[in-house]
């Protein structure tokens, strides 16, 4: 019963991971397609290597999406200022009708930064863009 339960964990972890990276259009479930609009980013530079990034969109289907639209704004970030790595600190998500905000706090680096949440910017914005969702 128990190696039942842990496959079927991981069965579902994995479709859960595949949902997330549905590009636009795609349906997860068979149900209505996923159709985002993306209503923009803003940039604020907190402290030296510390930026926060403000997303806002519509259409998304959780919390997941709208970290997705943030972690792209800072892949982008970073590479316009010359560096090639991010590293997630925190993403805050909250919804008011039908608009969804997100509050992205990434560091970024030249060298890969320690912790188990970093992100390669060159290889992620090209992820963002096969899936359709904007930088900065």
């Amino acid at each position: 019963m128990m190696r039942k339960m842990s496959t079927y964990a991981l069965a579902s972890a994995a479709i859960s991971s595949l949902a997330a990276c549905a590009p636009q259009g795609a349906s997860v479930d068979g149900g209505t397609p996923f159709a985002p609009a993306y209503k923009g980013i803003e940039t604020r530079l907190l402290d030296g290597d510390l930026v926060s990034f403000q997303v806002n969109m519509t259409g998304a289907r959780d919390n997941q999406d709208v970290a997705a639209y943030g972690e792209c704004a800072a892949a982008q970030y970073a590479l316009i200022r010359g560096y090639g790595f991010a590293r997630h600190v925190r993403t805050n998500v909250d919804k008011n009708g039908s608009v969804w905000a997100g509050d992205a706090v990434y560091t970024i680096s030249a060298a890969l930064p320690r912790g188990l949440k970093t992100i390669d910017a060159e290889v992620t914005v090209q992820n963002c863009i096969e899936n359709g969702i904007p930088t900065v």
